[in-house]
């Protein structure tokens, strides 16, 4: 029989929490972290799954000890908000931040150091009174030095350069508040985009088309993106009736949003599902939270899900491990 994997949940105001008996029972793992932290980002290294990094209000943290113990990176982030991260699978010391306000680093050392990248980002959202963020980062599979960021509010960039050239990749959104990316491979290979009032693909970079989502979902505003590598070629989508609402489910499509379906995650959610998480090395496991402190777990890749018994006031972000 398989080992149970270790989860891990980023809290906002409650830090770090672990469960080593795959969500059943739950405990606080922030030693070294404020322990009424925010936490809205957590990335695994690729190859040592006792390291992980955290995206908390007070810069990046990092644990080589599986949560037993973290550090702050020092770094320019240390009095700001990191909102999404992301680590190369090939060269697992490249690191990417995103924060609050908006702008990206990128660490080439594991996090001992880092560089703030010249890219040009919003600095406010007009007509909407909150700051520009850097929601997700998604380093390409088939080539680390091309990254894919969304930013609310404020559209795609690209680079193809490991950062140091970027350009904006944003004509035909239905919104330019992204939520969430997930990069299907293919020929051509597709982008999908959760935003705020649709769902939108790309396969040449040029021009977005939205999929009309609200003919599909009860509620169009899209939170989570991830996409599926099991041969199915399946997207999930995490939606709700807004952020963060009090009504939420899970969606999937596995033709890149011809058809969908909704997953049973046995109830519809107490607010919009938030993040989904996956790890290669654990096969079949798939976790979703709502961002009201709801988690779903399913084993075998989503075709059955059970809604943890432990509730938390607000979950950002979830990682798994073996």
């Amino acid at each position: 029989m398989a080992q149970t994997p270790t989860i891990y949940a980023g809290t906002v105001g409650q830090s770090v929490w672990r469960s080593k008996d795959g969500g059943d029972s739950w405990g606080r793992a922030s030693a070294g972290i404020f322990p009424e932290s925010e936490v809205r980002a957590l990335a695994v290294h690729s190859t040592d799954t006792r390291i992980l990094f955290a995206g908390t209000d007070e810069g990046v943290f990092r644990t080589a000890d599986g949560g037993d113990n973290w550090e702050r990176l020092d770094s320019p982030m240390n009095d700001m908000q990191v909102w999404s991260l992301a680590i190369g699978k090939e060269n697992p010391d490249t690191v990417y931040a995103g924060t609050c306000p908006s702008s990206l680093f990128k660490s080439t050392d594991g996090g001992g150091s880092w560089k703030q990248l010249d890219v040009e980002l919003a600095e406010e959202c007009p007509g909407v009174p909150i700051i520009p963020r850097v929601t997700s980062i998604a380093i390409d599979p088939d080539d680390d030095q091309t990254v894919y960021v969304g930013v609310e509010i404020d559209g795609m960039r690209v680079t193809t350069d490991g950062g140091e050239t970027w350009v904006e990749r944003s004509e035909g959104l239905s919104s330019l508040d992204i939520h969430g990316l997930a990069l299907v491979p293919g020929t051509p290979k597709a982008i999908v985009a959760a935003t705020n009032n649709d769902v939108c693909v790309t396969t040449d970079l040029n021009q977005w088309t939205p999929l009309s989502v609200k003919d599909h979902f009860p509620w169009p505003y899209c939170r989570a993106a991830m996409y599926l590598p099991n041969g199915s070629g399946r997207v999930y989508i995490g939606a709700g009736n807004g952020p963060p609402g009090d009504e939420g489910g899970l969606f999937y499509t596995d033709d890149l949003g011809k058809t969908w379906g909704r997953a049973d995650l046995g109830m519809t959610a107490n607010s919009t599902i938030w993040c989904l998480a996956r790890q290669p090395a654990v096969p079949g496991w798939i976790l979703a939270c709502s961002v009201s402190g709801q988690l779903f777990r399913s084993t075998d890749d989503g075709a059955s899900w059970s809604k943890l018994p432990h509730e938390f006031g607000e979950v950002r972000a979830l990682a798994i491990v073996p």
